[in-house]
């Protein structure tokens, strides 16, 4: 299903029920929109697993509606995160349906996907909140300062916190995503309203900004998944994660973010024939760049790995409060990725 983790099915989800099933989460990962890198990342895969877990509870605690059900123990049992003994692996799900979208290059008919879906679907967007603008944050290229009620003239070489948070949406089932106004976005997110997922977004963010400051890390950006079902929007996928959210401590990024960076300053090549490739596809309509780009990436060397291990390790304790990898503090390993 994704580059990062692996779907597992107990029972599919149909017109009008929910199916059960679970995310497995690998050591994979995935930068520029990339899929499965040459290499991966010890224990990344159970510190996305138990942070997103964390968070749903912490959703669910406050009324949010989602499709996580537990982790699952060493039992086969699922428990709620708290009463498991060992970093979890495995994410217990409600299922909804994805239909095929069709499409002629970069044309995508979401009509069609819509006349499958009904009223039980994972909606085809990614609602994007942003309490901050990072060094390699997108909106850089999409907006100017004044847009935000900021007196900057051009964007500083430092992240920027916004006046407000910012609610934006793009698609998520095409080869290349792509922001968009609000009224395509409602047509997109189909039977689901729009202004009810900019809400749920919103509540969301307020939940993860307010658990990262208490355990001293900055959120500035992230992002949801949401589902339709029966007239209810449900958060899905994963929640307020390291790759799925931007966190700072003491400056410091912590999150995926270095990673991306790392590879723009040690394999430019291959970022910048990756930017060509998604340029000449947008161009010729040509719906999966990757075909086009003529550079691979190559692995990361060993202190890196180790490196951006211990900034997840130590990140998902911090978050959780929580021993629950043999991991460095959290300032020592900020530390040594500050200075990769």
């Amino acid at each position: 299903m994704t580059s990062v983790k692996e779907f597992r099915v107990e029972e599919a989800a149909t017109a009008d029920e929910l199916g059960t099933g679970a995310f497995v989460f690998t050591d994979d990962y995935s930068v520029f929109d990339w899929g499965k890198m040459p290499d991966s990342i010890p224990n990344k895969g159970a510190s996305l697993c138990a942070m997103g877990a964390a968070n749903f509870e912490a959703l669910e605690a406050e009324g949010i509606p989602t499709h996580y059900r537990g982790v699952v123990a060493n039992s086969g049992e699922v428990v709620p995160l708290d009463e498991t003994a060992a970093p979890p692996r495995e994410m217990a799900i409600d299922l909804t349906r994805v239909p095929d979208l069709p499409h002629e290059g970069r044309e995508y008919d979401y009509t069609a996907f819509h006349e499958e879906a009904g009223e039980n679907y994972l909606i085809p967007l990614e609602i994007v909140f942003r309490n901050t603008v990072p060094v390699g944050s997108s909106l850089r290229s999409r907006a100017d300062p004044a847009d935000f009620g900021l007196d900057f003239e051009a964007w500083p070489d430092e992240p920027i916190d916004l006046p407000e948070p910012v609610v934006e949406f793009s698609t998520k089932y095409e080869e290349s995503d792509r922001y968009l106004t609000r009224d395509n976005a409602d047509y997109i997110a189909g039977e689901a309203d729009v202004d009810d997922l900019e809400e749920v977004a919103r509540e969301v963010n307020d939940i993860v900004t307010e658990k990262a400051a208490e355990a001293g890390l900055k959120h500035e950006d992230g992002k949801i998944e949401c589902l339709y079902f029966d007239g209810e929007i449900r958060v899905a996928d994963v929640v307020g994660t390291f790759d799925e959210n931007r966190f700072s401590y003491e400056g410091q990024q912590l999150s995926k973010e270095v990673v991306r960076q790392y590879h723009k300053r040690t394999q430019p090549e291959w970022v910048d024939a990756v930017e060509a490739a998604k340029a000449r596809a947008k161009d010729e309509d040509i719906a999966d760049w990757r075909e086009l780009c003529a550079v691979d990436p190559e692995p990361l060397d060993d202190h890196v790995v180790d490196a951006v291990r211990d900034m997840y390790t130590a990140g998902t304790n911090a978050y959780l409060d929580r021993e629950l990898f043999s991991a460095p503090p959290l300032s020592e390993a900020v530390e040594t990725v500050r200075n990769l």
